[in-house]
């Protein structure tokens, strides 16, 4: 039998979904998480700040893993690091790195000439004169987090002051260069993909229908196959591909973020090495049988043949709700009539009532997630929407405004 270890923070949403994908492999699965067993299955405890340690208790493994694979951001170092112990196929750590290190991606971006957003260094108390020589507006933003933690736009001299000071103090190190970016008008896409012996397999490209505009940037829908036009998709897998290539990566799930110009033009904003995040992926599956992404990422990390990654659907999305405000998470109504609206899939909420959230800047979760699927991307998205306007989030016992705007 096959061994996989999955790679895990105790905060990932996705790992059980993991340890389901191995078992329908007949995978044995071992997770290796932050936190103390048990977590889900067999697992093992390792420090995610720490590859080398984590590598070297993940090569202990007996019988050896015939892979290693992160679920999320906080993983993917350790999983580089443990495979290249191990002599399996990985990326190299210095490509991983620049993942998770925006302005080292930025950099490496810029030297092999893939289309991005300006950009700048932000030393500390330096960026007000940093925005206004980009020009504002622009985005300020940590290196190391993501999820959208941190990131804010600034218009003016005053708010690029306050953007600077609340980045700042959410970090441990607050003296640490940020990031600051043109803001780009537009829409976003996304695209998912595979690295297989170096050639990017494209799974999905999927829309962000709402505006990204700020201050803060909150995600709220995704809907697949996108509906922009051939040439812009195309494209947009391009910049990907060449940013994979800039970055030096190699190997596994691959999740790229494309900023679409109104005149069409297009900026690579993010590659990231590792799939999509929160519950997200239960929006995809692939093939005659309706694979998940996760069985998908263990076929490919374990050199088991692919069925079929053919979208499954002719159309799926979900919604991610948002916390809508920092302070005590009362409840939300309205899940069986949510539940009802025809064509969603299942509404699962990951937050328990009761419990304190943070909203962004400063927070990285989600309440839930509403997953649906139609005969079309624009039937997905009214489903979404329509169950959206079923959903009354209370938090310290006030309702919430709804977070998915309305349909322009």
């Amino acid at each position: 039998m096959k061994r996989v270890v999955v790679v895990a923070s105790g905060q990932s949403y996705r790992t059980g979904d993991f340890v389901a994908a191995a078992g329908l492999l007949q995978v044995d699965a071992i997770v290796a998480a932050d936190v103390a067993p048990p977590l889900a299955g067999k697992q093992i405890e390792i420090r995610l700040d720490d590859p080398a340690g984590a590598a070297r208790r993940i090569a202990a493994l007996r019988p050896l893993p015939d892979a290693v694979v992160a679920i999320d951001d906080q993983g993917v170092a350790v999983a580089a690091r443990a495979s290249a112990d191990l002599g399996l196929v990985h990326n190299p750590p210095q490509a991983i790195a620049a993942t998770r290190d925006k302005l080292s991606m930025r950099r490496l971006l810029a030297a092999a000439g893939v289309h991005q957003p300006r950009f700048s260094p932000v030393a500390p108390g330096s960026g007000p004169a940093v925005a206004a020589e980009l020009g504002f507006p622009v985005v300020f933003k940590p290196t190391g987090l993501s999820a959208g933690r941190g990131v804010i736009r600034a218009d003016d001299a005053g708010s690029a002051r306050r953007a600077e000071a609340r980045i700042r103090a959410m970090l441990a190190e607050p003296g640490l260069p940020l990031l600051a970016e043109e803001y780009l008008p537009g829409t976003e896409l996304i695209v998912e993909a595979l690295l297989v012996d170096g050639h990017l397999e494209v799974l999905a490209v999927i829309d962000k229908p709402d505006p990204m505009e700020g201050p803060f940037f909150e995600e709220t829908l995704l809907v697949t196959p996108s509906r922009h036009r051939p040439g812009v998709q195309e494209a947009a897998i391009g910049l990907t591909r060449s940013a994979v290539a800039a970055l030096g990566l190699k190997t596994g799930p691959i999740h790229g973020e494309v900023r679409v110009g109104p005149d069409g033009s297009l900026w690579l904003l993010e590659v990231a090495a590792r799939s999509i995040g929160g519950l997200c992926g239960r929006a995809l599956s692939f093939g005659l049988v309706g694979e998940s992404l996760e069985v998908i990422i263990l076929r490919s990390a374990l050199g088991m043949p692919m069925l079929d990654t053919t979208p499954a659907r002719p159309a799926a999305g979900v919604l991610m709700l948002p916390i809508p405000a920092t302070g005590m998470f009362t409840g939300v109504d309205g899940l069986e009539e949510a539940r009802a609206v025809d064509g969603i899939d299942d509404v699962t909420m990951t937050i328990v009532p009761g419990r304190r959230v943070e909203a962004l800047p400063e927070g990285d979760r989600y309440l839930g997630f509403v997953f649906a699927g139609g005969a079309d991307p624009a039937a997905v998205e009214r489903s979404l929407r329509e169950a959206a306007t079923r959903l009354t989030v209370m938090v310290d016992g006030e309702e919430m405004p709804n977070p998915v705007a309305p349909k322009r």
